[in-house]
């Protein structure tokens, strides 16, 4: 009882922490969520080096400067930390319709000469008049008819900047980025993570989605204007499992 009693207690304490977490948005607006490496880099910790402006000045009769990166080294992505910028360019149509119908009707009958000589019998027994020529017979019919149509226009066009998370046996880079904006009382998510080849990164360190293996994009949104479009959770629990 006690054992039960507790579980109840602690059961109870997510319920209100959950509830005074929407409360506080609900009041509040949507918080940004903090600034962090991907998930692929998490629990490392990342130092954070406050810049220090003293750089040394170039050597006479020359153009290195102590501490720059290499002069004539690739600069795109290419190791675990390094950042790529993604292009996302989504200009997608589709129109499909479809009808169908069918419909199927049957019919059985059998017929018993005799019943082991019990057919006057039979009549007397059974209600109605007893037919040994329609002693069975069976019928039905089914019929079905549906349609459908879809007609759908996406379109997006955003920059995000992504990091590279790991790096496959063959020399493809795994990136994930993610990009929040906050407007009024409505923040903007946007997050992509995907499969890249070093060959595909361009001059300028960017990369098309197009060029993205097993991309996942999602771009949405948290707040107000969401919360107001979105049908309550009751409603869409009883379209998912209603039988009818």
């Amino acid at each position: 009882m006690r054992k039960s009693f507790v579980a109840v207690c602690v059961l109870a304490g997510f319920v209100s922490l959950g509830a005074c977490a929407s409360v506080g948005e609900a009041v509040h607006g949507p918080q940004l969520t903090g600034m962090g490496y991907p998930a692929a880099l998490v629990p490392q910790t990342q130092p954070v080096m406050v810049a220090q402006n003293h750089a040394s000045p170039a050597s006479a009769n020359t153009l290195w400067r102590t501490g720059a990166r290499a002069f004539f080294n690739d600069q795109r992505a290419r190791r675990i930390g390094d950042i790529l910028t993604v292009q996302i360019n989504i200009d997608d149509r589709a129109q499909t319709s479809n009808t169908t119908a069918r419909a199927r009707d049957n019919e059985y009958s059998a017929g018993v000469g005799n019943v082991f000589g019990l057919e006057s019998s039979l009549g007397k027994i059974l209600p109605g008049e007893f037919n040994p020529q329609n002693a069975l017979s069976a019928n039905g019919s089914t019929s079905f008819s549906g349609s459908g149509s879809v007609n759908r226009a996406e379109k997006i066009n955003l920059t995000i900047a992504a990091v590279v998370t790991g790096v496959l046996p063959n020399g493809n880079l795994v990136v994930q980025g993610s990009q929040e904006v906050r407007t009024n009382r409505e923040v903007r998510e946007l997050t992509v993570s995907g499969i890249v080849r070093p060959e595909d990164i361009s001059s300028a360190n960017t990369v098309r989605h197009t060029q993205m293996a097993e991309a996942r994009i999602s771009y949405g949104g948290r707040g107000d204007v969401t919360r107001m479009q979105a049908a309550p959770v009751t409603q869409s629990l009883m379209e998912k499992f209603s039988p009818f």
